[in-house]
């Protein structure tokens, strides 16, 4: 496995430090005691198995579910002393779009948007939605809305407040072709310094695509993880079942 170089860590300011993280459901652990750090800026792609622990590490972070052990801290604050400034900071993209299905996604925008005192509400949602082409759609109740079309909404609503960490947990399920492009071009314009973006997901080549590292879960721990600019491309669909067929 290769390790993220730690040696100037107390220069650094991480998006994300997670020590010793644990989740277990009875006698079953998603995650076992993993240690994760990530730098403002970085854009990281995990990837792994169905039951790696994928989607539990999304909804850690996120706050939507508390660890069995270990800490987190979101921005420099650990998630137990202010959740609520943490959550501020944060958004998620999910099979749950958290939107509400008999409100439109003008009215879902308009909802989260106050919600998270968004200046300028009603220019900001005209940007979003433009980003993410929903302009005929946007009256149209989001029960009625295609899945792929409410992943937009879901995207627009994610990136309604401006936030400095994105979770998004297989963001391309449910988006057609079209769909992963326009969402990889709101990412390009949310691509700055102190902008961090983590995403889980199966397609090696899209994560690889969006990201400038890389980690690999199996079985609830971290088997492998280094920088983009390490990795051969085109042999990293060896290497993932290397270390995906080694913990079977």
């Amino acid at each position: 496995m290769i390790a993220v170089d730690d040696k100037a860590d107390s220069s650094l300011t991480w998006a994300i430090e997670a020590r010793g993280l644990s989740k277990s459901f009875g006698n079953y652990y998603a995650l076992k005691g993993v240690d994760l750090k990530v730098k403002k800026g970085e854009h990281l792609a995990i990837f792994g198995p169905n039951g790696a622990g994928k989607t539990t590490m999304i909804k850690l972070l996120s706050t939507l579910s508390k660890p069995s052990a270990g800490e987190i801290r979101l921005a420099g604050v650990d998630i137990r002393d202010d959740p609520v400034q943490v959550r501020r900071k944060v958004s998620v993209v999910s099979h749950e779009t958290f939107l509400y299905d008999n409100l439109t996604p003008y009215e879902n925008l308009k909802f989260y948007g106050r919600m998270y005192d968004v200046p300028d509400l009603e220019c900001r949602i005209r940007e979003v939605v433009s980003q993410m082409q929903l302009e005929s759609h946007l009256y149209d109740r989001v029960g009625t809305l295609s899945r792929g079309l409410q992943q937009r909404v879901s995207i627009a609503r994610a990136v309604i407040h401006d936030p400095s960490i994105m979770l998004l947990d297989e963001p391309e399920v449910g988006l057609d072709p079209h769909g992963f492009i326009m969402m990889r071009d709101v990412l390009d314009t949310l691509d700055h310094p102190d902008r961090t973006v983590v995403m889980t997901t199966h397609n090696l080549e899209r994560g690889l695509d969006l990201s400038n590292r890389v980690v690999i879960l199996n079985k609830g721990k971290v088997v492998y993880e280094a920088f983009k600019d390490e990795i051969e491309t085109g042999d990293f669909q060896r290497t993932y079942d290397h270390y995906t067929e080694l913990r079977k």
